[in-house]
């Protein structure tokens, strides 16, 4: 009977340790404050476009239960908004090269050369 007692107390024993610990490792469900607006939490040049080397150099603090959620919704909204300006940007080079060869494209099928002469393509 004893021996009985004792299983029992030590396991409410281990059972109390594990949840103290359980407790402590995943909190008590408070959510983090918002982050500041104005505040920067990691760093991404302004005076020239983000390059890969600016991503590899990048480290986000790192808490007890992962990254902070702040930090990379921050940064994934800064790297949206470069992809943006870059997809507006190759699009905008891309019109204008086609337009540039639309000009340049002869509407005649024959072809004038240097000396004169027209020629026809086959």
């Amino acid at each position: 009977m004893l021996s009985f007692v004792v299983f029992v107390v030590a396991v409410l024993l281990v059972g109390g340790v594990l949840f103290v610990v359980a407790s402590l490792l995943l909190g008590r469900g408070e959510t983090q404050p918002p982050a500041e607006p104005d505040r920067s939490p990691v760093h991404l040049p302004d005076d020239r476009p983000v390059v890969s080397d600016d991503l590899r150099a990048l480290r986000i603090a790192v808490t007890l239960r992962g990254y902070r959620m702040a930090e990379v919704d921050w940064l994934i909204d800064q790297l949206a908004l470069t992809l943006d300006e870059r997809d507006a940007q190759i699009a905008a080079l891309r019109a204008e090269l086609a337009a540039h060869a639309r000009e340049e494209l002869p509407t005649d099928p024959e072809v004038v050369s240097s000396d004169g002469e027209g020629t026809r393509d086959a």
